[in-house]
């Protein structure tokens, strides 16, 4: 057999236009990557943090990942969070996904993947809206603290899924950032938005609250605020003191994973001595599958640290979509010097 090695590029814009009208179906994907990841089909190491002691506020982190099944294939996804961005006026996060072949372990495609990374993050968070939420009554009220992408997509991701809101509060320590948020939700249609005077009011109004800030440290430590039990998107991971994190159920994406980088998850697990069990009730494959019942009578907290195995699995998605579609922009000369190499 020969194989002559290939290379293609896929763009944001190629991407964007992948995603239109897909979003319960990237739920979907998010769903079974899940189940394939607790199955033990996939591989899916630790993240590896590149930190800087001269800029301790940004990073780059690699996440390599494989996963088995119909479409077998494994890759990295190289992103890098750089918060005083915003200051530019671009966005904090950029990222990159190699996806190499699953026979040769050649690298085939790239992907850009900020969007890759907010979908899939953006879907986990729904599927855990719905999955968290069955036997509760819907959550009508939501309050979202950051308003960044991540959060600008959970919500296109909340309004393109069914979900329905009587009220959406918004908390940002930026004001301005809040107005303007408030203003984009109303030009996608939602007339019940309010910019909360702190993040206090915000939380104690809702049924359901998405964290998605820059906040390397504990910011919400008042359990009084959650004694409504709300559920809690903790999309950003440590945002929550560890007395919340004490008085919830705890669900997570991995339970290996989400103890690491400082989390409020890992603080908890730490002041409890090590005993993971104590706080961590379990992750949400095992509310998918009925091992674990969402409970009804605390707070429900998900922190999802972020698996590379759905980035990868979107992806592969993805370049399905372009291949078929003609955007896959192929690299004609990157292997070009093979033949030269092996006979060197």
């Amino acid at each position: 057999m020969v194989y002559k090695p290939h290379f293609g590029v896929v763009t944001g814009r190629t991407i964007r236009n992948y995603l239109k009208g897909r979003e319960a179906d990237i739920v979907g994907l998010i769903k079974d990557t899940y189940l394939l990841h607790d199955r033990g089909d996939t591989v899916n190491p630790r993240s590896y943090f590149l930190r800087f002691p001269e800029d301790p506020q940004n990073r780059i982190i690699a996440l390599p990942a494989a996963v088995s099944g119909q479409y077998p294939m494994s890759g990295i996804k190289w992103i890098s969070s750089y918060p005083r961005n915003i200051e530019y006026n671009i966005p904090r996060a950029s990222a990159v996904l190699v996806v190499n072949d699953a026979e040769t372990g050649f690298p085939t495609a790239c992907l850009e993947s900020s969007i890759i990374s907010a979908t899939r993050t953006s879907a986990s968070a729904i599927l855990a809206a719905n999955m968290l939420s069955v036997d509760r009554s819907r959550p009508k009220k939501l309050s979202i603290i950051g308003t960044g992408l991540i959060s600008r997509y959970v919500h296109k991701f909340f309004q393109k899924t069914g979900w329905n809101f009587d009220e959406i509060l918004i908390y940002d320590l930026v004001k301005d950032n809040s107005y303007n948020y408030k203003k984009m939700l109303q030009e996608r249609g939602e007339n019940n938005v309010h910019v909360a005077d702190t993040q206090e009011d915000a939380v104690k109004a809702a049924d359901i609250i998405v964290y998605a800030t820059v906040s390397g440290e504990p910011h919400a430590c008042e359990s009084g605020w959650f004694a409504h039990n709300p559920i809690i998107l903790h999309l950003s991971l440590r945002d929550l003191g560890v007395e919340v994190i004490q008085q919830s159920q705890n669900i997570v994406d991995d339970v290996d994973h989400v103890l690491q980088a400082g989390t409020s998850v890992l603080r908890a697990v730490e002041k409890a001595g090590g005993n993971c069990a104590e706080i961590v009730d379990g992750t949400l494959a095992d509310v998918i599958t009925g091992k674990i019942k969402p409970s009804k009578d605390k707070p429900i907290v998900f922190s999802p640290f972020g698996l590379g195995v759905l980035d990868l699995a979107l992806a592969g998605d993805i370049l399905r979509y372009a291949s078929h579609g003609g955007k896959l922009i192929n690299i004609p000369d990157f292997y070009d010097d093979l033949d030269r190499l092996v006979s060197e």
